[in-house]
């Protein structure tokens, strides 16, 4: 990608949750990379995580007013259209102050709006869905005249498969090189296997009382454990064991590159950007799909599955023996665990940013 005569502004919209807002990180640290000269800029509004996340990875931030729309008849869809032209106001006098040249949608109710206010000023659009099954803002990107990238095949849209993209910090993390560090930070063992286990930022009660319930039999097995049970969980109450296989107990993790690096196996969820990130790494993992929605969490993790670096665990069949059936005879072999970690790295696209960064740049490069 060589740079063209002048510096480029692009617009992400992606804002609310981390599994739209780290993709777009992810992507503007691609375009950086690419074009130092470049002004990236994320829109956001006050409810999302953006507000922390986006300014700690050295991204401006332009907030806009949220417009989420009601999945149930209240008064909140009646007052809908009204929400809906104060938002397309400020995003487009955002994208005018901005001098955009393309805007980038990653999903949530961020995109809609800026999606329709490019739009309406002949600003290009990309649009990539890292879900198994695309949501309606992106639909709505897609149907404006925008590019489609998609994570995984049949999401719905008519979309070149370019994967999930990653920031650079977990595609570079050593996690051999970082295991003793790490181990010694959580107070895990040198040695022995470890297990990784989280429900997200929020927790997971079923996933809580599964795994602390197999703790006797973790410990029985030589296994640590390192468990972030979310900040508004109560913490799992599990016996103390003899030996040196620890149960780490957390709220929540904030050094996740210390915990990847620490662990030889993961218990999670599969929202999109935790299977990208987990697989990434090349850790196997035991996925447990959320157990409401529109089951794209389990089809999130079905390639990687597929290719053999990991288990589906439905929610409902959750429990101390399943997990400990899952999770025990893998981490007592070396050999299947290296295997199993070998198929979840090659199950991802590891180019993804930089393959979106170049789309996004030809855009631009196209309206010159």
């Amino acid at each position: 990608m060589s740079p063209s005569s002048r510096p480029i502004s692009v617009v992400l919209a992606g804002g609310g949750t981390a599994g739209h807002i780290e993709p777009a990180l992810a992507v503007a640290e691609s375009i950086r990379r690419a074009r130092p000269d470049a002004r990236v800029t994320a829109l956001g509004t006050t409810r999302g995580l953006e507000t922390t996340l986006v300014p700690a990875r050295g991204v401006d931030l332009e907030l806009i007013p949220a417009v989420p729309v009601p999945r149930t008849l209240n008064k909140d869809l009646f007052t809908l259209p009204f929400r809906l032209i104060g938002a397309l106001r400020r995003t487009r006098r955002a994208l005018k102050d901005l001098k955009a040249d393309v805007v980038v949608g990653f999903g949530g109710y961020v995109s809609a709006p800026a999606y329709l206010a490019a739009k309406s000023l002949g600003v290009p659009i990309v649009v990539h869905e890292a879900n198994a099954r695309a949501g309606m803002s992106n639909k709505l990107g897609v149907r404006l005249g925008g590019r489609a990238l998609a994570a995984t095949a049949d999401s719905g849209l008519d979309a070149d498969v370019v994967g999930i993209p990653v920031r650079d910090s977990l595609l570079a993390l050593d996690r051999q090189a970082l295991r003793a560090e790490a181990r010694e930070f959580f107070g895990l063992d040198q040695d022995g296997p470890v297990l990784l286990v989280t429900g997200g930022s929020q927790g997971a009660s079923s996933i809580n009382a599964a795994v602390s319930g197999a703790a006797g039999t973790f410990a029985d097995a030589g296994i640590g454990v390192l468990h972030a049970y979310g900040r508004k969980n109560e913490a799992p109450s599990v016996p103390s064991a003899d030996g040196t296989a620890a149960y780490v107990a957390v709220p929540y993790i904030d050094r996740m590159d210390l915990a990847l690096s620490a662990a030889d196996m993961v218990l999670c969820r599969s929202g999109a950007m935790t299977v990208a990130e987990i697989s990434a790494c090349g850790l196997p993992a035991v996925y447990v799909p959320l157990p409401h929605g529109n089951g794209e969490q389990e089809l999130n993790a079905r390639p990687v599955v597929a290719a053999g670096g990991g288990v589906i665990v439905p929610d409902a069949e959750l429990d101390p023996g399943r997990v400990a059936r899952e999770v025990v005879p893998l981490l007592r072999d070396k050999e299947r665990l290296r295997r199993a970690g070998d198929a979840a790295a090659a199950a991802g696209h590891r180019d993804a940013a930089d393959c979106i960064a170049e789309i996004v740049i030809s855009e631009v490069g196209d309206e010159q």
